[in-house]
């Protein structure tokens, strides 16, 4: 039975994981990301798909960006400049090549990449963002896979994982499956959220409720963004692809500006 001692160091123990900051913008299209930093340090990074900060009328907003070579050699990213982009604009930590597993690129090509591109980097670094499909050869098993053809040569910090579902219980045993895949590495979620559900805002917000308590509390998980730091107007404008995957519900902006019930969630 637990003394009153013991219980007290418990809950500080808890305490002190949950506030240690988690949480990061997936920043595609706003303007001040200082809205959604309220300096108590819940979020701490953001990113934008590119090895750029993003245009902001606020900078990072006090975050730390992490820079994205979103694939093998982008116009916007080009993959010669990912050295000196780290350097001048001081990254810590990098993720790299964005849902490979169905865009084509072989586990093989993807190490032999990483391992040229990615390995440099003195920094903290993240393997290949991969998406939920458990399609033959996609999801955790193009990442198995990938990892194999490295043979030990991909200098990794984190695995990078991508889910669109039905449910906080599906989503928890989809990372903790992972976890426990591949146990040697932390776990960073780039992308995450209901996929379109009916109940719109209220569904996405009783979902992130849930997940966002679950992964404060995982020691194994080191960031994670939610699906997406924008507003309605904005993904339905520059990606209506997303708009319609997804649903608006999940954006952390409302259109003027401001959090949304999602976005007040992360403060």
């Amino acid at each position: 039975m637990f003394s009153t001692r013991a219980l007290a160091l418990s809950l500080a123990l808890f305490a002190t994981a949950a506030s240690a900051g988690k949480r990061g913008l997936a920043w595609p299209f706003c303007t001040d990301p200082r809205v959604l930093n309220n300096g108590q340090g819940q979020v701490v990074a953001i990113y934008d798909w590119e090895t750029f900060a993003p245009p902001s009328t606020d900078g990072n907003g006090g975050l730390k960006f992490i820079g994205t070579q979103r694939c093998m050699d982008c116009d916007s990213s080009p993959v010669a400049q990912l050295h000196a982009r780290q350097t001048q604009q001081g990254w810590a930590t990098v993720f790299s090549l964005n849902e490979p597993d169905q865009a084509g690129i072989s586990p093989s090509a993807a190490a032999d990449w990483y391992i040229k591109w990615i390995n440099p980097l003195a920094i903290k670094k993240a393997l290949p963002a991969i998406t939920s499909s458990t399609s033959p050869g996609q999801g955790l098993n193009w990442l198995n896979s990938m990892i194999n053809a490295c043979s030990g040569r991909c200098s990794a910090d984190y695995i990078n994982l991508h889910w669109y579902g039905k449910s906080f219980p599906e989503f928890q045993n989809y990372i903790t499956g992972a976890h426990k895949r591949f146990p040697q590495y932390k776990i960073v979620i780039s992308e995450f959220a209901l996929q379109n559900p009916s109940g719109g805002q209220s569904a996405q917000v009783a979902f992130f409720r849930q997940a966002f308590a679950w992964l404060d509390a995982q020691s194994w998980v080191i960031l994670y963004f939610p699906f997406v730091a924008t507003s309605p107007a904005l993904l339905q404008a520059n990606d209506p692809g997303a708009a319609s995957f997804v649903g608006t519900g999940s954006t952390l902006y409302n259109n003027n500006g401001r959090p949304s019930a999602v976005g007040n969630l992360m403060l």
